[in-house]
């Protein structure tokens, strides 16, 4: 199995189960060994009081790509830590995409980048998530193959 094939096989069986980026309407557009990225559709119920994008919504974006990125190599990692600084309000009815991509990696430890970006390609949000590996496969890569 290829580091791409892998990540990909990872990331099937991960949104199978993930009903919170289902629910938040979460497509991937990428995947890869050391990257992900994904994409949601700003919804009339995700709007707060201010018409804007709520930034739970946009957080929980970033941290689906951050963990998809994380997890592409098939090994479990779960969050350690995550901050997130909003920089420009998510926009009713617009796509949001979030690019994560890997730092570092040192042990079980990873260090990630995810930035949010508006259908005109503004920056809406930048996340940095720092994952732990648990070490056990996402899926048997033996009866995947």
């Amino acid at each position: 199995m290829t580091p791409q094939t892998r990540a990909e096989a990872a990331a099937r069986h991960m949104m199978a189960s993930d009903a919170a980026s289902q629910c938040i309407g979460a497509r991937i557009d990428a995947i890869g060994p050391d990257h992900a990225t994904l994409s949601m559709r700003v919804r009339p119920d995700m709007l707060n009081g201010f018409g804007m994008c709520h930034g739970g919504f946009i957080f929980m974006l970033a941290d689906s790509a951050f963990a998809f990125a994380c997890n592409a190599g098939n090994v479990t990692a779960v969050a350690q830590s995550n901050q997130i600084t909003y920089l420009s309000p998510g926009r009713a009815s617009e796509r949001l995409v979030a690019h994560a991509r890997q730092v570092a990696v040192s042990g079980r430890s990873g260090t990630y980048d995810v930035t949010v970006l508006g259908e005109d390609g503004r920056t809406v949000a930048l996340f940095r998530g720092l994952s732990r590996q648990l070490g056990k496969p996402i899926f048997n890569e033996t009866e995947a193959s």
